[in-house]
């Protein structure tokens, strides 16, 4: 993607967007039995910092990393005053590289389908065991096919002054890309401006995501279906997965 793509939904991100509950619940089962031995963590395609906040506000020093960068300006801005250890790093998921290795990386909100082609996963993997120390943990969420085939076609609307959006969603059927043309509709006094923004995604199947996970280092796989988190019509089972997966450790020399 290019690093422009998301000016508008990054800027609007926190107003427009509410569902952080369901990821919330989720995260206990995802990473809340790693959580306590984390001293440094990465959150990889941060967003707007929210997370990155909450887990440094606990003690943990973080990385934020996103593509955009007017996301990166204004996690930098949340950042700035509350005296937390986030270091907010603007780069592609794909070739990122941090100050040190840390203990955990986090990549929510499906943003790992957001690459540009599906053989980018390996390049993702790669760079996230690099970041890792290891024993360290990568957990990540994904939209399947299945959510591609059941939801995406669809055209959504959401509105909350002074902001209305548009998302008139394609997926070819059969194949492992979608996309979004989503339209921004913004008042400004009496007047309307209007945006455009073209999103797309690119989806892997479990044992794909398994395979890369092993060719990088990982082992000790684990998947959670996202719907008892969700509990709603639009995530019924199959559509998302949240994963966590170990960077095999060091071996220890025999005596």
């Amino acid at each position: 993607m290019a690093s422009d793509t998301y000016r508008w939904l990054a800027r609007y991100y926190d107003h427009l967007f509410e569902f952080r509950r369901q990821f919330d619940t989720a995260r206990e089962s995802v990473i809340g039995p790693v959580l306590p031995g984390v001293k440094a963590a990465c959150d990889l395609c941060c967003g707007t910092g929210t997370l990155a906040l909450e887990l440094a506000a606990q003690g943990i020093e973080m990385y934020a990393v996103d593509l955009s960068p007017d996301m990166c300006r204004i996690a930098r801005k949340k950042v700035r005053g509350t005296g937390l250890p986030v270091h907010v790093i603007q780069a592609d998921m794909r070739t990122f590289v941090l100050p040190r290795q840390v203990d955990l990386v986090t990549c929510e909100f499906d943003a790992l389908n957001h690459v540009p082609q599906k053989r980018d996963l390996g390049r993702v993997l790669r760079g996230v065991a690099r970041a890792l120390r290891p024993g360290g943990h990568f957990a990540f969420d994904v939209n399947n096919r299945r959510a591609f085939e059941r939801v995406w076609s669809n055209t959504w609307f959401l509105e909350k002054d002074p902001i209305a959006m548009i998302m008139h969603g394609g997926h070819r059927r059969g194949s492992d890309r979608a996309w979004s043309d989503v339209e921004w509709f913004i008042r400004v006094g009496e007047k309307w401006t209007r945006h455009h923004e073209h999103i797309e995604e690119v989806c892997w199947s479990a044992p794909e995501i398994r395979t890369a996970l092993a060719a990088a280092g990982f082992d000790q796989v684990k998947a959670w279906d996202a719907a008892p988190f969700f509990e709603d019509a639009l995530t019924p089972a199959g559509n998302r997965t949240f994963w966590r997966a170990r960077l095999k450790p060091v071996a220890k020399a025999s005596a």
